[in-house]
């Protein structure tokens, strides 16, 4: 039985995609559990001054017992769990080196243990507090590079990867009221992002057309767990700028970010057979 109204946890939530994520779900006023390495303070006060509550763990999501810990914190404090948004990822500095898997530091594979492995960590820690919850949705974020060529193949694998487990824990959970979906996001207007093109605003301005900040994300994830008809989505990989549009949900300023399904693919529909 839940303590306190809505609670999420968030996985590296401290910058790019997942402190977006953070925000925009506090903005919706969720307790936000956010979790990564140097999650502190001002992190959580973020969200909270958003208007929700945020709450800093810091997790190692490469060590298993650092995020046993974090959801045993959850399951003292809250009793269950709503919302898991699997997004922490090793990302090397190298990883838009156009140079082949070789080439690159071997270290790019890291993103197959936190990224690919992590996911299905947290969500094995957090499922027995999502049951608990009347409704809970496990929500993955990913990428097209899933089924097109992107930063090379540890990169696509891990992607491939996470789509693939949301199809599967969807099979899992049927009828439990949990559900699991994969979102691809598209180019990300991140803070780093953000300061690189400062200098230009024209490039900034032209950028933004195309892109879609984290907090479109969130408010993404925010409305599909309150869609009644999720269990209809669930087990799917979605593209976040068309799901947004049937919600009518707009990013920073109006603008309604494009999907790039016709450039880089479409999502994989998994197959409806299941063999125990």
């Amino acid at each position: 039985m839940l303590t306190h109204g809505r609670v999420a946890v968030v996985t590296g939530a401290t910058r790019g995609a997942g402190r977006g994520i953070a925000l925009a779900l506090g903005a919706a006023g969720w307790r936000v559990y956010l979790s990564g390495r140097t999650a502190g303070p001002a992190d959580e006060q973020a969200v909270t001054d958003a208007g929700g509550e945020g709450i800093a763990v810091p997790t190692d999501h490469s060590d298993d017992a650092s995020v046993a810990a974090l959801f045993e914190r959850v399951e003292s404090e809250c009793g269950a769990l709503n919302l898991l948004v699997n997004n922490a990822a090793a990302i090397s500095n190298a990883l838009t080196d156009p140079a082949p898997f070789w080439e690159k530091p071997l270290a790019l594979a890291d993103v197959l243990d936190v990224g690919l492995r992590s996911a299905y960590v947290a969500s094995w820690y957090a499922a027995p507090l999502l049951l608990r919850a009347e409704r809970a949705l496990i929500a993955f974020t990913s990428s097209p590079g899933s089924v097109c060529y992107m930063h090379g193949p540890a990169y696509g694998a891990q992607k491939a990867g996470i789509d693939k487990m949301a199809a599967d824990m969807a099979v899992d959970l049927a009828g439990t009221g949990v559900y699991a979906v994969s979102i691809w996001m598209g180019i990300l207007l991140t803070e780093r992002m953000r300061a690189a093109l400062q200098a230009n605003p024209d490039a900034l301005a032209a950028f933004a057309e195309h892109a879609e900040t984290p907090q479109f994300t969130g408010r993404l994830i925010d409305a599909l767990y309150r869609d009644p008809d999720l269990a209809t989505l669930s087990g799917h990989t979605l593209i976040a700028a068309e799901q947004a549009a049937r919600y009518g949900i707009t990013d920073e300023g109006g603008r309604t970010p494009p999907s790039h399904r016709d450039a880089l693919g479409a999502p994989r529909e998994p197959s409806t057979v299941v063999i125990r």
